[in-house]
């Protein structure tokens, strides 16, 4: 019986494989089309075309609306924290910039740059500020952009200046909290945004000190050239005439830092940082209440004249977030009709049937991910169609669902701008002036990081089980399950009877 089977009224009819996937298949062949046809790719649109062409397959199969209605809005309210998260993410943005905590960022990490270990800083200045910013596609457009001029004024490859912009911004795209996709994932795996980060640090760390070492190693045969740092000196300049830097200035940040590290939950630590960076803007930087109040709500406009200045810190507030605020509820919405219809349990059990161990489940969730870049090329889609698609499986083998939401954060935020034809590639090589696939060889951290993954899911390294609380939790929201074949409500299950059933896996 399905989640919410018992609610709409007893047993709830199970499609076809065939018409399970035909769902599917019709959403991504309308992406596609609107991807080679439109202008502009906004997969909103065929998601909820999607939704509406399942409710009348599931209307064929006998279902009615308020069947269909009572999974697609529970599985939304699941998500509704994370569209909190998402808001706040939006205001700490605005005020970090108006406050100069971010601009203080840039300035210092762009001061490390030397000749001889320019590709490793072209690696950790975009990293530093990915971290800061919470988005990949505004550092690689401004830092990357000049970091990729500096580059050809050494006479350094373009695509190992690529390689290393595209690693360290995309590694702090999926290492910030402030990132879209990184509170995506744990959004529709229904877990903790700070755990899902700390998770991530056993692949990221081994992949950025592999990136690292091999940037090190190429700099050197560069240590004699003259550094010409005439974009980096306007860029420094822009941004001392707008703001008055002062060490004091990163306490924001360090006190979201501080709280992350103590394990406060993560929507009063972000607000705390908003609060934080209202009260450094005030008084730091003079700002007035009004000013404060629109960098929350439509986020920093800049006006320094320096057009790489003012695309890097023109960004934040609440309405920036709206793009991603409205895939997210649609994409669960999506996700939880073709729960409520059935339709993953089918699939699910056909992947399951091929699913023989820990390994081969990471490995085909990660795939999912991948596979789901290589066709539609939009990383949030590559994020929460696997994310709530293999979520039963994973409860049902008794593991964490902090190894999903690592799974799909690799496979979709880091893999996507290796794909020529996606989102993320199509906009680094239009911005970088570099093709994808001459930089992706070179943008480790990004390739190796799920290959890292992969390995530990086959050794069983970091690679948790579910704990009392995940069970607990499962339970309280009656989050579905695949138990020998059939989807359920952990509601339903005896918390024994579970315990037993996930130990019976673990020693197979």
């Amino acid at each position: 019986m399905t989640p919410q089977a018992e609610a709409a009224g007893g047993e709830l009819p199970r499609p076809s494989p065939f018409m399970a996937l035909l769902p599917l298949v019709a959403t991504m062949v309308l992406m596609l089309v609107q991807l080679a046809v439109f202008e502009e790719f906004a997969p909103q649109i065929p998601l909820a075309l999607g939704i509406a062409f399942t409710g009348l397959l599931a209307w064929t199969w006998g279902y009615r609306w308020r069947d269909m209605e009572t999974g697609l809005y529970h599985v939304v309210h699941v998500g509704l924290p994370s569209v909190a998260i998402l808001m706040t993410v939006g205001m700490i943005i605005g005020t970090w910039i108006l406050s100069g905590t971010v601009p203080l960022l840039i300035y210092y990490g762009l001061q490390l740059i030397t000749p001889q270990y320019f590709l490793l800083a072209a690696m950790l200045l975009p990293a530093v500020v990915s971290v800061a910013i919470g988005t990949s596609w505004g550092t690689v457009g401004t830092v990357g952009l000049a970091l990729v001029g500096i580059g050809e004024g050494l006479g350094i490859p373009a695509h190992l200046t690529g390689g290393a912009i595209v690693s360290g911004a995309f590694f702090g795209d999926k290492m910030s909290p402030l990132s879209d996709t990184t509170n995506l994932a744990p959004a529709v795996t229904s877990t903790d945004l700070f755990s899902h980060i700390r998770n991530m640090m056993a692949t990221a760390i081994p992949a950025m000190l592999a990136a690292a070492a091999l940037f090190w190693l190429l700099g050197r045969g560069y240590a004699d050239q003259t550094l010409h740092a005439e974009r980096v000196e306007a860029i420094m300049a822009a941004l001392e005439g707008q703001f008055a830097f002062h060490p004091l200035l990163l306490l924001p940040a360090l006190l979201v830092l501080v709280l992350a590290v103590r394990r406060f939950p993560a929507l009063p630590t972000l607000f705390l940082g908003v609060l934080a960076g209202a009260v450094t803007a005030y008084f730091a930087q003079g700002a007035s209440v009004p000013e404060i109040s629109a960098a929350m709500q439509d986020g920093f406009s800049s006006a320094t004249g320096v057009e790489a200045v003012d695309e890097l810190l023109s960004k934040g507030g609440i309405q920036s977030m709206m793009w991603t605020i409205s895939l997210v509820l649609i994409a669960l919405g999506f996700g939880g009709i073709l729960e409520q219809t059935r339709c993953l349990e089918v699939l699910l059990n056909a992947i399951v049937r091929r699913v023989r161990g820990r390994l081969s489940l990471v490995a085909a969730s990660t795939g999912g991910s991948v596979g789901t870049n290589l066709i539609t090329g939009d990383p949030y889609l590559a994020v929460a169609l696997p994310g709530r698609m293999f979520g039963p499986v994973y409860r049902g083998r008794g593991l964490s669902m902090l190894n999903l939401s690592r799974s799909i954060e690799e496979g979709g935020t880091l893999i996507n701008p290796l794909v020529p034809w996606s989102a993320g590639g199509a906009f680094t090589a239009g911005a970088l002036g570099i093709p994808t696939l001459a930089y992706a060889p070179f943008a480790v951290a990004c390739w190796l990081s799920p290959l890292i993954g992969l390995l530990y899911a086959g050794l069983g390294w970091f690679s948790p089980r579910a704990s009392v609380a995940e069970l607990d939790r499962w339970q309280a929201e009656g989050e579905p399950v695949l138990m020998a074949g059939e989807l359920v409500s952990a509601a339903q299950l005896d918390p024994e009877e579970l315990e037993r059933d996930f130990d019976s896996y673990r020693r197979r």
